[in-house]
């Protein structure tokens, strides 16, 4: 359930009308306002005329597709989180919605409970303006790429900075290793190789160097995910 003292809105972007009011309801009665459109021309339009704190876009929509949603939007400066939900399977199609500026996506048909962590975590994120991210004792400085656990800064590579900064900006939501790939790699490893278990391992140690607890674990056949404490 959302803070009671913050209430979020989010806008929904779906041609499906069954689908578009399950969501509609199923975020409702999380405490979230919600508004809906059933196209992408609509969708720019109420993003334009109110406040949006986060944007579901289906990808196949009639007249303005998510993708040139996602496109125009980000064109415009705007930062505002964005889900794209899609039942395309293809990497190639997932990858172009992020190269759109969205902020994460999710393949139909997907479990609600996840959707519903994938949205805690997007508005988590888009509540930090002063370009940091937390998770516990855990700083991480975007802008100068700077990382502090409990006071001790870590020295990482560009490679374990980025693999953390996804991890962190998703906390609580297993990501798969293929969205793993995508995201820091850009796809360009085989999902079989083991480069990233050698560095969730290099992170490990660094993180969890003097004694500190575990953030970055493992969820055995689903992927990794940043949390405090235990699994």
């Amino acid at each position: 359930m959302c803070d009671a003292w913050v209430v979020s809105t989010i806008l929904i972007a779906e041609d499906d009308r069954r689908v578009r009011e399950s969501l509609d309801r199923a975020l409702q009665l999380e405490g979230y306002d919600v508004v809906t459109a059933n196209d992408g021309a609509r969708a720019l339009e109420l993003h334009r005329d109110q406040h949006v704190d986060l944007l579901l876009l289906d990808v196949s929509m009639p007249n303005v597709d998510g993708l040139t949603v996602c496109r125009t939007i980000r064109a415009g400066g705007d930062d505002t989180p964005i889900l794209m939900l899609t039942a395309r399977h293809e990497v190639d199609d997932r990858v172009a919605g992020l190269d759109a500026g969205a902020d994460d996506y999710l393949v139909k048909p997907f479990d609600l409970e996840e959707l519903l962590a994938r949205v805690r975590a997007r508005l988590r994120t888009a509540v930090v303006d002063d370009g940091s991210l937390t998770l516990g004792d855990l700083v991480m400085d975007l802008e100068g790429r700077r990382v502090d656990r409990g006071g001790r800064m870590l020295e990482l590579s560009r490679t374990e900075f980025d693999l953390l900064e996804v991890l962190v900006r998703n906390a609580g939501v297993v990501l798969g290793r293929d969205v793993l790939y995508e995201r820091v790699w850009g796809g360009e490893l085989d999902i079989e190789s083991k480069t990233l278990d050698v560095y969730v391992g290099y992170l490990r140690k660094k993180l969890e160097a003097e004694g500190g607890s575990r953030l970055v674990h493992t969820v055995r056949g689903l992927g990794y995910v940043a949390r405090e404490g235990e699994q």
